[in-house]
């Protein structure tokens, strides 16, 4: 893939950085940083080690302090804030929207918690309250509760002077939500239609009753699959009762997209999203010993199979040079039809309703690939070893591989998550288990019955 003109940018921005550092130019190195967004600050952090990273983290403005602390990775986070005194972390609080703060917070130690409580109003209180009340990870922790409310029976030119007298609105915001007297949501007031029509309508008579709100309850997964389905810019979160909580925007919307992409990547490889690159060394191997050792498990199992076929390997040599292939073709076939099987199914394309038909289909694809590369490979076995049995016994094992690994790269993701694991992390290392179990049987099985 191609470097694209963002990320080559980023480089750059990373290696004057740097240069900066080395010639140790701080106060130029002061300019750059308060010149970046925080998400920009934040990138350049977990892209340095960590002497550099603790110095240029010393240079970031306190204004915007909190915003970084909310773009950089968890561990990351974590270490940046275990050296920050209670003021520091007080003014990097300080100003920010309630979502971020509910997102931060957690993160705080207990006394630096109980001073920010203590110094906010009763109503963002309430807010904040009323956003951590519910999971990270669903749409009551992912919305804003800064939103402007207006009535249905009020005057479009009422609404734009009451906007006026405001003087601002919230970021990201394409439209009013219109509730009653006791809150409960009515429709939206899209600012284009607010501008658009004749001051002396009503608002009942210019706003969209057809706009669906999100329940507090639902998963950021599904918050994320509404808006990208219906492009949306920000969405009203109600509670069981129909009442205005807040509003979701498509800012926050993008982050979990983003983290649910980069949990599914490290996942198969049995990693952390959220673990730091540039984390000490003891750290990161002890992480990673513990993957390695469940993958160890499984090749000493296929390791097993192998040796309960030592004696046929040791009569026909070519055996031990062929065996690999059919593990090999049965993995790569089978981690295809895994990954559209983890997509499909983190997408909400999978369901009962069409899983017949996609077994189906995976079946057959792994019977024709497995056909057509069954012929190849035995032919090639046997110009190369002079023996035809032994071309025909690695496509058979190879054909039967296929088919095998089509199905358990379509069965093992429904099945992990129907027992409540993620497919994502455990799917890739059952999967191997199965097409080296199996290739090895088949091929070695065959050949055992015919040259013993």
């Amino acid at each position: 893939m191609g470097e694209t003109a963002q990320d080559k940018h980023a480089d750059d921005r990373l290696q004057a950085l740097t240069n900066a550092l080395e010639r140790g130019t701080l106060q130029n190195v002061w300019k750059m940083l308060n010149n970046l967004h925080p998400a920009e600050i934040a990138q350049l952090l977990e892209s340095l080690p960590p002497a550099e990273r603790d110095l240029v983290w010393k240079l970031v403005s306190p204004d915007n302090g909190g915003e970084v602390l909310l773009h950089v990775n968890d561990e990351l986070r974590t270490r940046l804030i275990s050296d920050m005194g209670p003021d520091e972390l007080l003014a990097a609080t300080e100003g920010m929207d309630m979502d971020d703060l509910a997102d931060l917070i957690d993160d705080l130690p207990d006394t630096v918690i109980r001073e920010v409580v203590r110094s906010m109003d009763k109503q963002n209180r309430r807010r904040l309250e009323s956003v951590l009340s519910y999971p990270e990870d669903s749409a009551g922790g992912l919305m804003n509760t800064d939103t402007i409310t207006v009535r249905a029976d009020v005057t479009l030119d009422v609404v734009l002077r009451y906007l006026r007298l405001r003087g601002e609105i919230p970021d990201l915001t394409d439209a009013l939500i219109v509730v009653n007297r006791f809150d409960k949501f009515l429709g939206m007031l899209s600012l284009s239609r607010l501008l658009t029509n004749d001051p002396n309508l009503t608002v009942a008579e210019v706003m969209d009753r057809q706009v669906e709100p999100i329940d507090a309850n639902l998963s950021a997964s599904e918050v994320a699959r509404i808006f990208e389905r219906l492009d949306l810019i920000s969405a009203p979160v109600i509670d069981s009762e129909r009442r205005l909580l807040g509003r979701i925007t498509i800012d926050d919307v993008v982050d979990v997209i983003r983290d649910e992409a980069e949990h599914s990547l490290m996942s198969m490889a049995g990693l952390d999203e959220e673990e730091d690159m540039f984390a000490p060394v003891v750290t990161s191997t002890r992480r990673r010993a513990v993957w390695l050792g469940v993958n160890l498990v499984t090749a000493f199992l296929a390791a097993w199979v192998i040796g309960q076929f030592q004696g046929v390997i040791e009569k026909v040599v070519a055996l031990a040079v062929l065996m690999p292939i059919a593990a090999s073709m049965g993995g790569i076939a089978g981690t295809q039809t895994l990954t559209l099987m983890i997509r499909g199914l983190a997408l909400g394309h999978v369901g009962r309703a069409n899983a017949r038909w996609l077994m189906t289909k995976e079946l057959l694809v792994g019977a024709l690939n497995g056909t057509l590369w069954a012929l190849v490979v035995g032919l090639i076995a046997t110009a190369w070893f002079g023996d035809a049995m032994i071309g025909v016994f690695v496509g058979a094992a190879l054909m039967i591989n296929l088919v095998i690994a089509a199905l358990a790269g379509f069965g093992i993701p429904l099945l992990l998550r129907r027992v409540g694991v993620d497919p994502a992390l455990a799917g890739s290392v059952i999967l191997t288990t199965v097409t080296d179990v199996v290739g090895y049987m088949a091929f070695l099985g065959m050949a055992t019955m015919f040259f013993l």
